[in-house]
This record gives C-alpha cells, sequence and structure tokens, in this order.
C-alpha cells in the first residue's frame, strides 16, 4: 500500500514542483516518515529528489541563465557546505515552543522558525500590487543563494528560499526554472555528500522496490510538468510560487515539516 500512496504523491507532487521550483522533498518527506523511520524517510527522499533533479537537468537545464547561476549558484553550494557541517557536527537546538493539536506534539525550532518569517515576506511581495512589480537586481543574487544554499544545508528546506530570489530575478519561466534546476542539483549533490555518513545505515537496500517506483514517478510527473510548460504564464508561476511559498512557510512556523 505504501509504494502505491507514496508513487501517487511523488507523481503529483512533481508536475507541481516543476513550475515552483521547490517542495517534492518537503512533502515527501513527512509522507515517507508515515511508514519508515527518521534516517529512513530522509534517505529514500534524498535519493528521490536527487535522481528527479537529474532528469529536469537533461530537460531545461539548458534554459538556465548563466550570468545567475555563476551569482546565485556558487554562493549557494558554498553556504550549503557551511550549513550541512553545522547540521552534521553541532547537536541540535533546543524547540522554541512546543505545543499539542490532533492528539500529536509539534516543536518549532528556531532555524525553520526563522525561514518561515522570511518565506511570509518574500511570498507577500508576489501577491500585493505594490510589491508585485519589484525586482531583485542582480547585486543581491549572491545573498539569495548563500542564504537559500545555507538553510538547505541546515535544514533541507533550500527550494522556498531560492524560489523567492530567483522569481524577482527578472527571469523568463523557461529561465527561471532551469535556472533553479541547476542550482538545486548542485546544491543536492553538494548537502547529501557530506549529509553521506548519517545515510549509511539507513537500509536503502531494503527498499528498492518502493525506491524505484518513487523515483519514476517522480520523474513522470517532471515529464508532464514540462509538456505543460508552455501553456503557463509567467504570472500564474509567480502566484503559483507565493501560494505555495505561504503554505510551506505557515507548516514550518507551526512545526508540522
Amino acid at each position: 500500500m505504501e509504494i502505491i500512496i507514496i508513487s501517487i504523491a511523488a507523481f503529483l507532487v512533481a508536475i507541481l514542483t516543476f513550475f515552483s521550483g521547490f517542495g517534492l522533498g518537503t512533502i515527501l518527506t513527512p509522507l515517507f516518515m508515515i511508514f519508515f523511520p527518521v534516517e529512513v524517510a530522509i534517505a529514500l527522499t534524498g535519493v528521490v529528489h536527487f535522481f528527479n533533479n537529474i532528469y529536469k537537468l537533461g530537460l531545461v537545464g539548458g534554459n538556465a541563465d548563466k550570468d545567475v547561476l555563476i551569482r546565485f549558484g556558487i554562493p549557494a553550494v558554498i553556504a550549503a557546505i557551511l550549513g550541512s557541517w553545522i547540521l552534521v557536527n553541532i547537536p541540535a537546538s533546543q524547540p522554541l515552543f512546543s505545543y499539542n493539536a490532533f492528539g500529536s506534539n509539534f516543536k518549532v525550532y528556531p532555524t525553520k522558525f526563522l525561514i518561515s518569517i522570511l518565506l511570509i515576506i518574500f511570498a507577500s511581495m508576489d501577491l500585493f500590487p505594490y510589491f508585485s512589480k519589484l525586482k531583485f537586481g542582480r547585486s543581491k543574487l549572491p545573498l539569495g543563494g548563500a542564504l537559500s544554499g545555507f538553510f538547505g544545508g541546515l535544514s533541507g528546506n533550500q527550494g522556498a528560499l531560492r524560489s523567492a530570489f530567483l522569481i524577482k530575478a527578472g527571469l523568463t519561466k523557461e529561465a527561471f526554472i532551469g535556472t533553479a534546476v541547476v542550482v538545486s542539483t548542485f546544491v543536492d549533490f553538494t548537502r547529501l555528500s557530506v549529509y553521506a555518513t548519517r545515510f549509511s545505515k539507513s537500509g536503502l537496500t531494503d527498499n528498492m522496490t518502493l525506491l524505484f517506483c518513487a523515483t519514476l514517478s517522480g520523474i513522470a510527473g517532471s515529464y508532464f510538468g514540462n509538456r505543460l510548460l508552455k501553456k503557463v504564464t509567467l504570472k500564474f508561476l509567480q502566484v503559483t510560487v507565493a501560494i505555495l511559498l505561504i503554505l510551506v512557510s505557515l507548516d514550518l512556523g507551526a512545526g508540522i515539516i
């Protein structure tokens, strides 16, 4: 049953995240946690996410803006190394607060709470008319790359911050998606390399069938997302990213993900 549920989810989420540039790992990780221990869920999600990015790299990587890749991507990778190292080598921080709801206990950690505040600010810029025409200058891209890469390495939530900056960088929809995919792939490779020792005992070989099905489903979702790309306007893309940013930020701030 878990193979069917996770495969369907990977397919549907991959279609949506093809446009937004984030969300596959955010949604799949808690879904995997329903059926597997935390360390196995993280490892399985990481593999599905990485191979999905590799496939998308072949589809749209050529559309990436080279100047943005240099200004945004290089700081993101460097910062991802730092964030990943901190996660692996420094003891977990204490939660800011915790609360009970729906029969479960939720803990809100400082890093995710900070990310949620940043995401709400960025998302608001796409929903309010005054901010909708605002664009970040190319000079701000290194800061955006460093922030998204650092928090990606530290908490795994890199995609939302990345999209928040890139959607305001004055890119076409094709360049936005292509650039996001290339940066995501390199940051994923960087942080997974640092995390590798944590995944060594995660039992991936015991779940190869599930891993294979989920990966193929995610790739199939990305394929259909690419087919729909020509029918999507930049405005639709901006609003979609903004709404997803708010949803993710609220979940992060509430300690749900």
